[in-house]
């Protein structure tokens, strides 16, 4: 199968490896999209990618699913926490996240701001998440995506996310 001159074929899933998909705020134009699980220090734990058409949400399990392991630190009895936005806040979701172990926070952005205000000393929940994505957003070559390949795009967000655990492990 032959390439058109802007790089797609005549095949979008066969060109782009079934992870693109057209942007609905950007003029259909082709478009990926990161979905990315991080800890309360912005270390990324793990990431999912597809098309940019997907809602967030349906990205959900494939991102928990891509954590390689459990969290060391943390015995059974203790809680661990899901902060998510409020694009998340369906029922579904909030049995999924349970299912998965974690007990969901689902906080509008203006609610967290009024949170902010009154209690002295409340952590934002939201800005380690926002803080990685600008530092993803410094990588260039997934700026921009170049590869055709979804398996090549996928290992170079993971090597971000590898860059970005080094750094704040201070090992970089």
């Amino acid at each position: 199968m032959g390439l058109s001159g802007d790089g797609r074929g005549d095949d979008e899933s066969t060109a782009r490896g079934g992870t693109t998909g057209p942007n609905p705020t950007d003029r259909s134009k082709q478009g990926t999209k990161r979905s990315i699980l991080v800890d309360g220090r912005g270390v990324p734990l793990g990431v999912a990618v597809a098309g940019a058409n997907r809602v967030d949400f349906q990205l959900l399990q494939e991102t928990l699913d891509s954590i390689l392991t459990d969290c060391p630190l943390a015995p059974e009895e203790v809680e661990q926490n899901l902060w998510l936005d409020k694009g998340y806040d369906f029922d579904e979701i909030h049995g999924q996240v349970r299912r998965n172990g974690y007990e969901p926070h689902i906080v509008p952005r203006d609610a967290e701001r009024k949170l902010l205000e009154k209690i002295p000393g409340y952590r934002a929940r939201r800005w380690p998440v926002e803080r990685t994505i600008s530092w993803m957003n410094r990588f260039r070559r997934i700026l921009v995506r170049w590869e055709k390949k979804a398996e090549n795009y996928a290992a170079m967000v993971q090597l971000a996310c590898a860059f970005i655990a080094f750094k704040q492990a201070g090992l970089a």
